[in-house]
């Protein structure tokens, strides 16, 4: 592997692409990767946790062969594209959903933990995903991020880009020492910059922001919570990177760093990607600040992965099924939990 680390360093030589900010304001982002000239700063292996924790994110070049990245794509397109039936979504919190297509045939509403997958159905698809999400690239970096092992609490796959609002991820999920989380982008494709790139606030990590709960709880006050994190932005004129990645870059991101994605402005292109979350092996699993959560753990290439809605046993495939047949019911449910575990 020919990993190196990059830091957002935009310089005079660098093709730049006018792109549009969660705000939908001209901001100007790399256009590309340019081998001898790439508008990053190029660090050394053991100069990546200070960066990172410094800033809040870091990106790693040439971490996942192109071969396995193809692997991916190929069986989503093969397996999962064609497939009508419900499977649990990001962009709704979780719901259980079929398929939502732009225009140009992109899948929109990214789904939730493809490492859950039934394996009879989406076999090649989901060992795709753990092959990705085990291997021991990533967890080199971070065992530099963390001093140990990292584990899979959670991941998604995206296709087309559903324009995630700003956000720390700390506030939905996190290890039970917040901020101790990273999470990943991995481009299994090179991300074209209008094609609704991944962007970053650098040190936003260091901002207190309400926690979830009260007034702010994601059960009943989401909205609140958008906002507050959208003006957050504005009011400190935080900065906005959204580094130029090729297939096979990892985006490393700590769980307070404000995030989320760009909007497209080129729809003709797909954004095909993988998220995955990690905590310290040492850690346990935190949800909405305030819930420690067990996970059902199974060992992949040595590498711990939660499995919490494992499509593989009988009960979790009866309660999807029950779940995309009383969407209303059971969502009215979940929220009065989160709301009882956060007030």
């Amino acid at each position: 592997m020919n990993l190196t680390a990059s830091a957002y360093q935009p310089s005079t030589d660098t093709n730049l692409f006018a792109a549009q900010d969660f705000r939908g304001r001209p901001l100007m982002v790399p256009d590309q990767v340019i081998d001898g000239s790439d508008p990053y700063l190029n660090l050394m292996p053991e100069e990546l946790a200070p960066y990172y924790q410094t800033h809040g994110y870091v990106v790693a070049r040439n971490v996942i062969p192109a071969a396995q990245c193809e692997r991916a794509m190929q069986a989503f397109n093969a397996l999962v594209k064609p497939y009508d039936g419900h499977l649990y979504r990001q962009p709704s919190g979780g719901k259980p959903e079929t398929h939502r297509f732009s225009a140009e045939g992109f899948m929109l509403n990214s789904i939730l933990n493809p490492h859950d997958l039934n394996s009879g159905r989406f076999g090649q698809f989901r060992r795709a995903a753990l092959e990705i999400f085990s291997s021991p690239e990533i967890q080199q970096v971070l065992h530099r991020l963390f001093g140990e092992a990292g584990v899979l609490v959670q991941s998604m796959y995206f296709e087309g880009n559903p324009q995630t609002w700003p956000h720390q991820d700390t506030y939905y999920l996190d290890s039970e020492h917040l901020g101790g989380m990273t999470a990943t982008w991995i481009a299994l494709e090179d991300i074209k910059p209008g094609a609704g790139r991944f962007y970053v606030c650098p040190g936003s990590h260091r901002i207190d922001m309400k926690k979830n709960g009260g007034d702010f709880d994601v059960a009943f006050n989401h909205a609140r919570y958008k906002a507050l994190a959208a003006s957050l932005i504005e009011e400190r004129e935080l900065q906005i990177h959204a580094p130029a990645l090729r297939r096979g870059d990892i985006l490393f991101w700590n769980s307070r760093t404000l995030h989320g994605s760009l909007p497209t402005t080129t729809p003709q292109y797909s954004r095909s990607s993988f998220t995955a979350h990690y905590i310290p092996r040492s850690h346990r699993f935190m949800q909405f600040q305030s819930r420690v959560k067990s996970f059902r753990n199974e060992e992949w290439n040595q590498v711990g992965i939660n499995h919490p809605k494992d499509q593989d046993l009988l009960a979790n495939r009866l309660v999807l099924g029950l779940e995309a047949q009383f969407p209303r019911s059971f969502q009215a449910m979940k929220n009065l939990a989160i709301k009882v575990v956060t007030r």
